[in-house]
Parts: C-alpha cells; structure tokens; sequence
C-alpha cells in the first residue's frame, strides 16, 4: 500500500514528532500498528479518556490513570528509553498556550537520539506551535481511489444483504460510476457513511440517492469556508430560451465528465437582474447531474485582516474535494470588483481567484453570474480564465410565451385556457422574473374573489408592473449594445 509506504518512511527516518490530519482515526491507528509490528517496535495508544494503552490490545499500561493527564504523559516519554512508538489521540487542545506542555514535546524531539521515541499526533486539525515546526513532520492520509470505493461499495452491499435474506441491491453501472465520481475526496469511513445512507434506505443504489449523497459529503466536510449547498437544482426543461447556451454545454457535457486534459473550466453569464441567470447556472447543474455549490460573497468579506482571503481558499478548497460539480458565483462583480475603499482586499481576494483558476485541475465548473462586466477586471474573463461569456438578454415574444406555459404549467393551471401570444404581446420588454411576478400576482387576485385565474386577471397584472427595462431604461440599453459584439448570445 502506497501510504504505509510513504508513511514508513516518515518513521524510519527518525522524526520525533509526526502529525497526522484525518477524521479516520481507525484507519490511521490501524496504519501505525502494522509498522510498529513490522519494526518490532513497542506500541502505544493514548486518549485523555482512558490513559495510556498497549496500542491494538486495549491493555492499560501501570499507571494508566494518572498517565490520563497529559503532563505526566510527556514526562513518562521523556523519562522512558525506547525504542518506542505513541500515537496521542486528540492532542490538540493541549498544544495552545501552554508551555510546558510544549516543552516537554521539545525534550523528546531533542533527545531523540538518546530516548529513540517517536510521538505521532493524530486529530481531525492540528496546529503545531512555531517552535516544535522545524521538529515535526506532517503526514496526509491518501484519499481512497475509485477501485477502493468500488471495493467499499461492494462489501456494503454484502453486508446489506447478509442482514435481509441474501436480497441483491439493485443499482446499474451508469449510477455506480456517479456514485463514485460523487465520492471522490472523502475519507474512508466518511465513503462508507455516504455508501451507507445510499443503500440501507431500500436495497438499492439509484439516481435519486445521489443528490442526498452529495448533500450528506458536504456536511461531511464541515469546511470554514462560505459555500452553501444548493440542493434544488433546476432541468433544462424550466428554462425558457438560451439555446445557444444549451447546445455549448450538451457539446462539452462528455469533456468534462470524462476528465479530459481539455476538460471545460467555465462560463460567464452576462445579463439584465431576473434574466434568468441564476435559473441557467441551477440548470447547468441539473443537465450534468452534478452537485451546486453556491459561493456567497456576501458572507465572504470580513473585516479582520487576511480573513476574507482565507474564507475564499477554504471555499475553493472545498470545492475540490466536492467534486465533480459546478461552482455558481453568483454576483461575482460584488466580490472582485478591484475597488479604491476596501483596504485592497478586493485585490487580494482577485489574486487569489485567478491563482486558483490558474492551478486547479479538479473538475470544478465554474458559473459566474453578473450584472455589470464592466466592473470587472478584464483578467478575469479572458479566454483561458473562463471559456465563453454568455449575455442573456430580455426574452423576446416566443420565450415570454414559453415562460408563461411553464409558469402556469408549474402551478397546475390549464394553459390552453389562455391566449399566449396575447400575453407575450403584452410583456415587451419584461424578464422571466417579472413574468412570473405577474403570474402570482395575478391568482392573487383570482384567489381574493374565489374564482379561476383568467385572461383578463393576467393581463391586468402585467399592465400593473413596470419592467426593469422601463425603470432603468438607459442602464440595460447601454448593457445590451455594450454586450453585442462582445459576448456570445445565450
């Protein structure tokens, strides 16, 4: 195994402190016996709940209670030749702000040569202090590759079906292999968490397990970052409009999933506020079958230094271990937008953005949306950042008779029982959102005099609103002729 491997060397090479990063602490625990038994090496185990321990045996040492406090632990080390290998469970709390705990630590790393004791750390997040760093090192647990998880997937099957008469769970291949693409960058024991859930609900591993498989990993990964899960993903079939869009990604849907050197980055979405934007990136999502995360830049700023730009690598980061998926950044002219008045973090938060564009290869798909490009440093949407940009402009009169059919379809109403080409005529200039607006607007009114929703009742809504191409006339002109030569028409 390439870990015990690489972790072997590690040891062999006489480190005095190692620091393991995982929740899969078995696994880790598991890893160190083997090498303790392979080295003939004394072996032992220590949790502040239990003391200390003959690792893999569950023996308790003399002593072992009062060995439960961390300083006389170290002290024990310290005053106790080797060889020999402790593995401490969980010392992270021990390690801030108290010196002599650190000292001790040091005393082991110093005299290493005399004591030949190594002390490995293991916890789900470690921060070594400043002066054991050049004494100390960091060993990262491999993630299970895809015949380990389609090993893992088999022996949960297996154990399903010893628990309900030998019944075989039911799955095809096609939702096997999205079943492991969705488990990539998890741990082992949170894959068979996942698998788990997938399978134990009914016997069988389906399409619709996969978006609650997803939901569970994110959680799973309770990263600091400002990601939000979005679970309602939209089809194509709700977007009225955009077939040039459509036709580019049903073109790049293969390029990506299957990992290509020339895998698709991203798209920019360009267009008038209720265009339909967000509506796009959710239904990018749902075409591909891929989980969406939503990056807020409104809950990304924060006002101690260095702060928003850890926020957005610990959000970046994330996104890596969530996929396959699509990245949706939403507004993203709020987040970059290289401005005089914010202490330069702006600036800071765009380097950090366009390094991780730059070097990331996980198939991450990124979907910004904007209202303004112009805002926008022009490093950030050029060719090779993001593939394409996409201006999707007002709906002309057969997509507003489309977004009328689905928006009266969506709410069980008839829609053979009203005019669309009538509704449309008298909706020039309006968005899919304001459509919509007039639709609940309008069973309102319906609804207030108990009867059904008619002709009149919709148009008597949409003469009532006053579209953003009204109200802000200039703006979204300028917009448009600004977007005509200079973006792809959605």
């Amino acid at each position: 195994m390439a870990e015990s491997k690489d972790l072997g060397m590690i040891l062999d090479a006489r480190i005095p402190i190692v620091v393991v990063e995982s929740p899969d602490e078995r696994r880790v625990l598991a890893l160190l016996l083997r090498f303790a038994m392979q080295r003939q090496l004394s072996f032992y185990e220590w949790r502040i709940t239990r003391g200390l321990e003959l690792g893999g045996f569950g023996t308790a040492v003399e002593n072992a209670g009062e060995l439960a406090d961390p300083e006389l632990l170290l002290a024990h080390i310290v005053s106790t030749p080797g060889p020999a290998l402790y593995v401490l469970c969980d010392f992270h709390p021990f390690l801030k702000d108290d010196p002599k705990i650190i000292r001790y630590l040091k005393d082991v790393a110093l005299d290493s040569d005399q004591l030949k004791n190594t002390i490995v750390l293991v916890s789900h997040e470690l921060s070594v202090p400043a002066e054991l760093g050049r004494l100390t090192a960091k060993f990262d647990l491999h993630l299970p590759s895809d015949e380990e998880l389609m090993a893992l997937i088999r022996t949960q099957a297996k154990e399903w079906a010893a628990h309900n008469a030998g019944k075989k769970v039911r799955t095809d291949n096609g939702t096997l292999k999205r079943l492991i693409a969705n488990l990539r960058g998890v741990s082992h024991a949170d894959a068979q968490v996942l698998v788990r859930h997938a399978i134990y609900s009914d016997g069988a591993i389906t399409e619709s397990d996969l978006p609650e498989v997803n939901k569970l990993k994110f959680e799973l990964l309770d990263s600091e970052g400002v990601l939000r899960f979005e679970y309602d993903t939209e089809d194509f079939s709700q977007v009225a409009g955009l077939p040039n869009l459509k036709a580019w990604l049903k073109l790049r849907q293969q390029a990506f999933l299957s990992a290509t050197e020339d895998r698709p980055r991203g798209i920019m979405l360009l267009g008038v506020q209720g265009g339909g934007k967000s509506l796009a990136a959710k239904a990018v999502a749902g075409f591909w079958g891929l989980p969406l995360l939503r990056l807020d830049f409104g809950t990304l700023y924060n006002k101690f230094f260095g702060e928003t730009e850890r926020n957005l690598r610990n959000s970046l980061k994330q996104a890596e271990l969530m996929a396959p998926c699509v990245l949706w950044m939403d507004e993203i002219e709020k987040g970059i937008a290289t401005g005089q008045s914010d202490n330069a973090t702006s600036k800071r938060v765009l380097s950090t953005m366009l390094t991780w564009m730059a070097e990331n290869d996980a198939p991450v798909f990124i979907v910004a949306t904007s209202n303004n490009i112009s805002e926008l440093p022009p490093e950030l949407v050029r060719k090779g950042r993001l593939d394409e940009v996409f201006f999707v402009d007002l709906p002309d009169s057969e997509v507003r008779e489309e977004i009328f059919r689905i928006h009266l379809d969506k709410r069980g109403i008839a829609v053979d029982d009203f005019s669309r080409p009538e509704l449309a005529a008298a909706t020039e200039g309006f968005t899919g959102a304001e459509i919509e607006e007039a639709v609940v607007s309008a069973r309102y009114l319906a609804s207030s005099r108990q009867g059904t929703l008619t002709q009149a009742d919709l148009l008597g809504a949409v003469n009532r609103t006053y579209p953003m191409s009204v109200m802000r006339g200039e703006s979204i002109s300028a917009l448009r002729t600004w977007a005509k030569d200079r973006t792809v028409l959605a």
